[in-house]
């Protein structure tokens, strides 16, 4: 299993080095400012449960029935109401850049109760508000979840997560969203802020649109243009050509490692000092087992329980790797597979390479 796993990190990294060079596009390396999504959150009722919503303890959602029935017309007291078929929830959606009056983004309902199961219901009109208070879409329609719980009691068996479902295109925009709209001069905002990323940036919109004040680096992370005389009057082409525009990104020599899970991803550009790698292993097995000691029938002797305690030491024998001036990660993931490491050992020998200096990158550890 473990050489499965390793053999799988070794095919992503070749694959990584190999295209590693490839240029991209400025649409997959920058956003512009101002284009952007906006949150959306609103609190509702779901209705149609068969049983498995809100019960007594939550009172919030019984008032807030009562609230609704109220507009309705439908006087009624809400410490005298016990509806199981319904649930309170919180609704979020993201609202798109530009998105107009009359378009449907979809929504998803989480129970704030203590409701079990979310399926088969109904969510009943509800505001979605933005940052600022307004509301920008309502939301309605059946809620959609990816589990369910079945049998009752003790023995019941829950799949997936039952309580938090999505309304697929559930929520209309009644408002524009609050985008800015494209101009003759734009900003870019890298997302992964660098500066040799952003000069090669500048350098291909300047070669591109044929000027040299087209484009200016603000920083490591916002990139300046401002458009030719040719697209003066035409700002969304404009922003058209330069999503297009190729660019060479350069990207630091890091190790993320991730030790819940064993994962490791290295980059093309890692390095890996002159070094020799000593790893081995010991384990030191301890076990007490208990055992009763019963006296002959009729005797005076009493029953005892006696520990016995075993001591069992295993060594591996231990295994060198050698990495030569000039080693890359790929080296390293080769050496490691061959002497048998698990992901968990390589772990612990990047770690020990990060503190012996031998290791060229950041190692990151999530």
């Amino acid at each position: 299993m473990h050489m499965r796993i390793l053999a799988v990190l070794v095919s992503i990294l070749l694959f990584a080095a190999s295209h590693a060079a490839a240029s991209m596009r400025l649409k997959d390396l920058v956003s512009v400012e101002g284009v952007r999504d906006n949150q959306l959150v609103g609190y509702g009722l779901v209705v149609g449960l068969a049983g498995t919503g809100d019960k007594r303890q939550t009172f919030f959602s019984s008032q807030s029935l009562t609230n609704m029935l109220t507009r309705m017309g439908i006087t009624v007291n809400p410490t005298q109401i016990l509806v199981r078929n319904m649930a309170a929830v919180m609704l979020t959606a993201d609202l798109p850049p530009f998105a107009q009056p009359g378009t449907h983004i979809d929504v998803t309902a989480a129970a704030v109760g203590d409701a079990s199961d979310l399926r088969g219901g109904v969510l009943l009109m509800t505001s979605l508000k933005g940052g600022d208070g307004q509301t920008y879409a309502v939301a309605q329609g059946p809620v959609v979840t990816g589990g369910f719980v079945a049998g009752r009691g003790g023995n019941s068996q829950t799949v997936n997560h039952p309580t938090v479902g999505r309304v697929p295109e559930g929520a209309i925009i009644e408002k524009p969203a609050p985008s800015v709209p494209p101009t003759t001069c734009v900003k870019l905002q890298l997302h992964q802020e660098d500066f040799t990323t952003a000069a090669r940036i500048v350098a291909a919109l300047n070669k591109s649109f044929g000027g040299d004040n087209v484009a200016r680096a603000e920083n490591s992370a916002v990139v300046t243009v401002n458009a030719p005389p040719l697209y003066a009057s035409h700002p969304v082409e404009f922003l058209a050509a330069i999503e297009n525009v190729t660019v060479d990104a350069d990207r630091p020599a890091k190790v993320v490692v991730n030790e819940r899970t064993g994962t490791i991803v290295m980059g093309k550009d890692v390095k890996i000092a002159p070094v020799s790698i000593l790893h081995g292993g010991l384990t030191v097995e301890i076990q007490t087992q208990y055992t009763v000691s019963q006296p002959a029938p009729f005797s005076q002797g009493q029953t005892t329980v006696t520990p016995q305690v075993g001591v069992g030491v295993k060594e591996d024998k231990a295994r060198n790797i050698v990495l030569k001036e000039g080693a890359s990660v790929e080296d390293l993931v080769r050496a490691l597979t061959a002497i048998g490491s698990t992901p968990r050992d390589i772990i612990a020998i990047l770690q020990n390479l990060r503190v012996a200096g031998a290791l060229e990158a950041e190692l990151e550890v999530i």
